[in-house]
């Protein structure tokens, strides 16, 4: 039985070529679908429990070219060479790349190009996931204008369910909920939702900024909860390779999935679907330079 997403509900089909399998049994050793075992010096395929799933694994390794795999949004065509190990990133350039990422919320007046901003999809398209094909959906907004009315229509938004931070409503909840979460309405939904209202009365955008990017990742129904963040982490960090400023805003996501007002808006912006996840990433060229960078800590790093 196919395991089901929102793109396919059907396995993937395994084509193996005899005449080029030399039997090296590569593809076995990926394959954790146990799709294939050999059989007089030859790969073939086998029943298993959710048959191929599309990961691509046995056509990326096979040293033949033997093997090909269509379905689940896969064809041979999506395999892409390599550069050589010695062509990628050291871990030091690396590790000075995420350093200089910091949270930016103050952009030029310069659009973002085209091109760079296909790039920065381009490289969240590889993020892992939970199962494949990506469940992940990612809406784009273009322009600072696109961005800024979408902050409005969340505003006017937040003002018709304001009602569920008001103190009746906390204290009526309080013993409905755990004590963490009456924390979190008080301490911050309540407060950022007033943050955001009273400052749009003024004309001070604090929902993305008016940032002249802004990119929201979300799943579907069937999504691994992590595959959207997955995917914005490596947008931001992706953008900060090609010289944009990112910051992530979580507020946004949760508040947008339940109730007839979040419906109306979500079906305004063609969101596909509620999700557990989801992240918006804004970004633009920084207005400010960082000279210097914060040492970040776990809560804990324990032996198991």
């Amino acid at each position: 039985m196919a395991i089901p997403t929102s793109r396919t509900n059907e396995s993937a089909e395994i084509i193996i070529d005899e005449n080029r399998c030399i039997g090296c049994g590569l593809c076995i050793e990926v394959c954790k679908g146990f799709n294939l075992t050999l059989e007089n010096e030859k790969v073939i395929t086998m029943d298993s429990t959710y048959g191929c799933i599309g990961c691509g694994h046995c056509m990326a390794i096979c040293p033949q070219e033997a093997i090909e795999i269509r379905g689940r949004c896969l064809t041979s065509e999506d395999l892409l060479t390599l550069a050589a190990p010695q062509d990628n990133a050291s871990y030091e350039g690396m590790l000075n790349l995420l350093l200089h990422r910091r949270s930016i919320r103050e952009f030029k007046e310069i659009p973002v190009e085209n091109e760079v901003l296909k790039k920065v999809i381009e490289a969240a398209k590889t993020a892992p996931m939970g199962l494949p094909p990506s469940d992940v959906n990612v809406l784009v907004f273009d322009t600072q204008a696109k961005v800024r009315l979408f902050a409005e229509d969340f505003c006017d938004y937040l003002a018709g369910i304001r009602w569920l931070v008001s103190g009746w409503f906390l204290t009526l909840m309080r013993p409905f909920w755990s004590k963490t979460n009456d924390e979190l309405f008080r301490g911050f939904v309540r407060p950022t939702i007033d943050l955001y209202l009273d400052n749009m009365k003024e004309g001070m955008n604090l929902v993305n900024y008016d940032a002249p990017v802004a990119l929201y990742f979300y799943g579907s129904p069937y999504a691994d909860p992590a595959d959207p963040i997955i995917a914005a982490t490596y947008a931001m960090i992706a953008a900060e390779s090609l010289g944009l400023g990112t910051c992530m805003l979580g507020s946004v996501h949760p508040l947008i999935q339940y109730g007839k007002g979040a419906k109306k808006l979500r079906q305004k912006y063609g969101i596909r679907y509620k999700s557990r996840e989801g992240l918006f990433v804004i970004m633009g060229y920084p207005k400010v330079e960082y000279r210097k960078g914060i040492r970040r800590t776990f809560a804990a790093i324990d032996s198991a």
